[in-house]
């Protein structure tokens, strides 16, 4: 793995308001959170029984952009291997802290035999890194 691959911030804001902020960027951008009902890991993991130790603060944000989605994996459903995008906001040590993996075009054409999609993909990274510092 390559350190320019993933991507390391930090915020002055909450994760829930992180949060928040991102999802009207990604809005304005035609973009949606996926799963913003279960996004906050500490209430999904109480839902199903499992504790959390005091101050567990983790939101794993689904990012998808559906009508591209919808062509891209209807044209090549392999795609969908790299499809899922995920930005994970928590707080370490009283600071909340932001993370988003992508990859590059050399490691996508590796997963996938595709001439568009590696390009396209890596462009989507690009736009979402800028998104994520635009809610920051």
């Amino acid at each position: 793995m390559k350190k320019d691959q993933v991507f390391a911030a930090q915020t002055e804001k909450s994760a829930a308001d992180f949060a928040k902020s991102l999802g009207k960027v990604l809005q304005k951008n035609g973009f949606i959170i996926s799963n913003e009902s279960t996004m906050d890991m500490a209430r999904a993991f109480q839902a199903h029984g499992a504790g959390v130790a005091p101050g567990f603060d983790l939101h794993m944000i689904q990012i998808c952009k559906p009508d591209k989605a919808a062509k891209s994996l209807g044209a090549n459903p392999e795609r969908a291997i790299l499809m899922p995008k995920f930005v994970m906001v928590f707080t370490r040590d009283g600071k909340t802290q932001i993370r988003f993996l992508s990859y590059s075009e050399e490691d996508i054409r590796g997963v996938v035999e595709d001439d568009v999609f590696p390009g396209s993909l890596a462009e989507t990274y690009t736009k979402i890194r800028a998104m994520i510092e635009e809610a920051r």
